[in-house]
């Protein structure tokens, strides 16, 4: 397909309009999948931006096309069709074009983030620099991030590194600068106001409230306007999104489907567990798309200062994606905090007043789904998700479940198949007697006297 219209004619050309209306018909054709709105690739919009398709066919008859977007990957086009001067991109300019390509749904709602974005990523940063401000920000940042480079040695390099270009450049000479122009492309968190004594979330139909209508203990410390107790909230929907945008980590998200031997009698994923396919048996529609996120949560209490007697306790509320590889579901990079419960103690069996942010998130993702974009297919799709499994120590257990962990019935399999006894003399119950775990016909089931006096059958 002939694309040369894209840098060598100007707006009000013949030959610019036909290659216009070949675009859209190409954009049609392949990219449309029944949506009403696509990518705008005019110059102002950089496929950031969706309209309906009479609108970009305006946007493009008053300012010109994108001349960097030469590879229409973003209207159906496979990578693979790239012609060889689409593939001399440098590495710094495809995280770039990365980046600012999973950043469409955030600047839809912002028209002024889009113009900094925007600003940023042509204003070279210096003249004839092959870099543009913004990228030679994400570029050295990501040193930074790589290397554990403190703000303080962070900002001395800045500096040095302004010192040495040309006068002329626009390199910041401060971390806390460059961190501002990013923090646009950062994922956002939601800080929730908590009761100091667990009660209830400042959030809903308790939003407004300076008191909380259970304990009346009041909303801020001292100073009205600092909370009592906060809860930190990442949304998991965007995460969620973020990752499916990128081709590589969509095509390992279906790996549970396409990547693992099946069928060996072999546990070596959840895929291979009975619950797993009992799941999709069970919920055929939602076992039909591979895509979907099985995900399992994990959260335990930690001191932040590494001091034993402490009393301050946080939180971390896990997520792990059990869909991707059994060599990545652990990874750093691949878990998701979705939450962080701080406070002078522990929440304990009131957790659950916490958990309310995530569980409506999760609620959503089971129910209905959400819209997002598969990087690695080129398509929309609506994905759905469950919580499969939870991991914990025996105590987090009790409050996540509410499951009565002690007592005279703690075991939570056994339940009242295996009770404990009340010992005076120490005060607690206490679990002596595990034949209830041998086979049936075990003889260690008809002794007495070794025992607690009584046969167990």
């Amino acid at each position: 397909m002939d694309r040369s219209w894209i840098t060598t004619t100007k707006l009000g050309d013949p030959k610019y309009k036909a290659g216009v209306m070949e675009f859209l018909k190409f954009a049609l054709d392949n990219n449309s999948e029944g949506r009403d709105r696509l990518p705008c690739p005019c110059y102002m919009c950089h496929n950031l931006m969706h309209h309906k398709v009479d609108e970009i066919l305006n946007h493009l008859s008053k300012w010109e096309f994108d001349i960097t977007y030469t590879h229409w990957y973003r209207h159906g086009e496979k990578r693979e069709e790239t012609s060889a001067h689409q593939g001399d991109n440098t590495d710094e300019g495809g995280t770039l074009e990365e980046m600012m390509d999973q950043l469409h749904e955030i600047v839809d709602n912002d028209p002024q983030v889009i113009e900094e974005l925007l600003t940023d990523s042509e204003l070279p940063l210096y003249k004839e620099s092959k870099y543009t401000k913004l990228s030679a920000i994400v570029k050295l940042y990501n040193v930074k991030v790589g290397h554990s480079v403190t703000n303080q040695c962070f900002t001395t390099f800045l500096k040095v590194f302004k010192d040495i270009l040309p006068p002329e450049n626009v390199l910041p000479s401060r971390t806390y600068k460059a961190k501002k122009m990013l923090c646009t492309t950062d994922l956002n968190y939601e800080k929730i106001h908590a009761c100091p004594n667990d009660c209830i979330l400042y959030r809903d139909e308790f939003e407004a409230l300076k008191k909380c209508p259970e304990c009346n203990v009041s909303r801020y410390k001292k100073k009205e306007g600092v909370s009592a107790k906060v809860l930190w909230y990442f949304p998991i929907i965007q995460r969620f999104k973020r990752m499916y945008a990128d081709a590589g980590d969509a095509e390992k998200l279906t790996w549970h489907k396409f990547g693992r031997k099946k069928n060996d009698g072999l546990l070596r994923h959840p895929a291979d567990s009975p619950q797993w396919k009992f799941i999709d048996g069970k919920f055929d529609d939602f076992g039909k798309e591979e895509r979907n996120l099985r995900l399992g949560l994990s959260t335990d209490g930690m001191n932040p200062y590494s001091s034993l007697s402490s009393t301050y306790s946080t939180w971390p509320v896990m997520l792990v994606t059990y869909n991707l590889p059994p060599s990545l579901c652990m990874k750093r990079n691949y878990i998701i905090l979705s939450m962080l419960i701080s406070g002078p103690k522990q929440p304990g069996n009131d957790i659950d007043v916490y958990l309310a942010p995530l569980i409506d998130d999760l609620k959503l993702l089971w129910e209905k789904g959400v819209e997002v974009f598969d990087g690695s297919r080129n398509e929309m799709f609506n994905l759905r998700a469950m919580l499969f499994c939870t991991m914990q120590d025996y105590p987090a257990y009790g409050n996540l479940s509410g499951y009565t962990v002690k007592g005279e019935c703690a075991c939570p399999i056994c339940e009242d198949g295996w009770k404990g006894r009340w010992v005076k003399a120490s005060g607690k119950n206490v679990y002596f007697d595990h034949r209830p775990f041998l086979p049936h016909d075990h003889p260690y089931r008809k002794l007495k006297k070794a025992f607690n006096g009584e046969q167990n059958f």
